[in-house]
């Protein structure tokens, strides 16, 4: 008996000593209540509890269904830890594990599971319009972020109100908006949805403009179907395709204004050749209204238009045509016979003035614009438009819009001087006159050049002129208007006083 009580005892002190001090540890705890907050599209917050506050952890991470040891791995001192990067509406797995020690580790938790918040819809980018009609454009715009993605593009007149707009919908990045109006203002947006609820904010305001209605470089019965203005023809809105022009001196049309403009094919240009008339392209127009107001002193109680009269270059020629307005100023009709039109109006001095205004036919334009047989524009020559109008030189404006070639400085090209302008002097500014009211038939090769010596262009020497030796003749034509014996031949039915008193004082002036 004695001999077995110390075997057990002697039992009991050698398993004592084996024992070391690791074997006397505690087993690590596993972590409770594992949480997440603060999920986001790409991150998270897991938190945990940990009542032996031991101080060290490892989490381990991973798409749903991840195998143990597979995830990715983060280490923390706290009872939390922040995860990033994550990718939006998506499920991940969490385990968290105690480490009491280097070689004390706890039994991983049971898994933890959240899903991230969906990826808000981003919005698109690098927005442009372009392939522009008079009723449609190509919206086109980047997406680099979404995938998926269907497009609402809404779309409105200048300023219209989100909401309030046209919408269409797009599976690409791009869309072609028709049905629109002719030179137009239009905005639109744009927006991604990702799906049904998931919709990423508008784009900025983009805006574009329709073109204008293509110009018809031709003759057809009415003057509205050349689209030559926009909106009421009474208005005299000219097409944005126009160039509007003045002339420094101007011809005398017995007191009616005219508004001149011309339209050059698209993408083509004039040809500076010289201080005349520069080279149009084919298919060009010049457009010449002619109208009076009903009171000089107030424009804005209206006009009454007489005609507008074209030149359009067909062929190489230019060809003439001539458009009379109907009584209630809604529409031109084309007449190549002429006809006589009463006119009243009150001056800018108050006087009540009426004339009976002549349009000329077809034959009558020829006297007039034929150059050696050939029908040649009068008005717009460069000398005669290098002066500020509308705001600035016309010929800087025509070399700025690409619309000239051949010429890069204005300052070159002198100025016809104004005839009644009194700072001139007395025998520029009549020279100036006889150019623009008489000179296109007297010069060589206009209508008049076999019945007449005098050559009146500006540039003609006053010794070459004939205008000495046809003093008399001038003075007696010049206040008559007697037909086919007054002058000018035609265009005016009255005398042109203050050309008259200039011309007189002229001659008079003369050696």
């Amino acid at each position: 008996m004695f001999k077995k009580i110390a075997l057990l005892l002697f039992v009991s002190v050698f398993i004592t000593a084996c024992n070391t001090d690791d074997d006397m540890v505690a087993a690590c705890n596993v972590v409770n209540s594992v949480s997440s907050n603060s999920v986001t599209d790409s991150s998270t917050n897991i938190s945990w509890n940990d009542a032996s506050n031991t101080g060290s952890y490892i989490v381990e991470y991973g798409l749903s269904g991840f195998a143990i040891g597979g995830g990715t791995s983060l280490s923390s001192t706290n009872t939390n830890i922040s995860i990033s990067e994550l990718q939006g509406n998506t499920t991940y797995d969490v385990y968290v594990q105690t480490v009491c020690s280097e070689n004390n580790i706890s039994m991983l938790t049971d898994v933890y599971s959240f899903t991230t918040s969906e990826t808000p819809c981003a919005a698109v980018t690098n927005i442009s319009s372009s392939m522009i009609t008079d009723t449609s454009a190509v919206i086109a715009w980047e997406d680099t972020v979404n995938t998926g993605s269907t497009y609402e593009l809404e779309f409105g007149a200048l300023g219209f109100s989100l909401g309030s707009g046209t919408t269409l919908a797009a599976n690409n990045t791009s869309l072609e908006i028709t049905g629109l109006l002719p030179n137009t203002n239009y905005d639109f947006y744009i927006k991604a949805i990702c799906n049904g609820s998931n919709v990423s904010p508008s784009t900025n305001q983009n805006t574009f403009t329709t073109l204008a209605i293509p110009v018809i470089p031709e003759f057809r019965p009415t003057l509205s179907e050349l689209n030559l203005f926009i909106d009421d023809l009474n208005n005299l809105d000219i097409t944005p395709y126009g160039f509007e022009y003045n002339l420094n001196s101007k011809l005398f049309s017995d007191y009616a204004t005219k508004q001149r403009f011309f339209v050059l094919p698209t993408g083509e240009k004039l040809t500076y050749n010289g201080e005349g008339l520069p080279i149009f392209p084919e298919n060009s127009i010049i457009v010449k209204t002619f109208y009076y107001n009903i009171d000089d002193r107030d424009p804005s109680l209206g006009q009454k238009i007489i005609e507008t009269r074209l030149l359009i270059k067909i062929d190489g020629s230019w060809e003439t045509g001539d458009y009379k307005w109907n009584d209630a100023q809604t529409e031109a009709f084309l007449d190549f016979n002429g006809s006589t039109v009463p006119v009243s109006w009150i001056d800018s001095e108050g006087q009540s003035n009426s004339v009976n205004y002549e349009i000329p036919s077809n034959t009558d334009c020829f006297k007039c614009h034929q150059t050696s047989g050939s029908m040649t524009p009068i008005g717009p020559k460069m000398r005669t438009i290098n002066f500020d109008f509308n705001g600035s030189n016309q010929i800087q404006r025509l070399i700025d819009n690409d619309m000239l070639e051949g010429l890069s400085d204005p300052t070159s090209v002198s100025l016809l001087p104004k005839w009644d302008d009194p700072t001139v002097s007395l025998d520029r500014r009549a020279r100036a006159y006889m150019d623009i009211n008489c000179a296109h038939c007297h010069i060589q090769g206009g209508f008049c050049e076999e019945q007449s010596n005098l050559r009146l262009g500006y540039e003609t020497a006053y010794e070459e002129s004939s205008i000495s030796q046809s003093r008399n003749s001038i003075l007696t034509r010049i206040q008559n208007t007697i037909p086919q014996y007054g002058m000018p031949l035609i265009g005016t039915t009255i005398i042109h006083d203050e050309g008259v008193d200039l011309l007189i004082e002229y001659i008079n002036s003369l050696e």
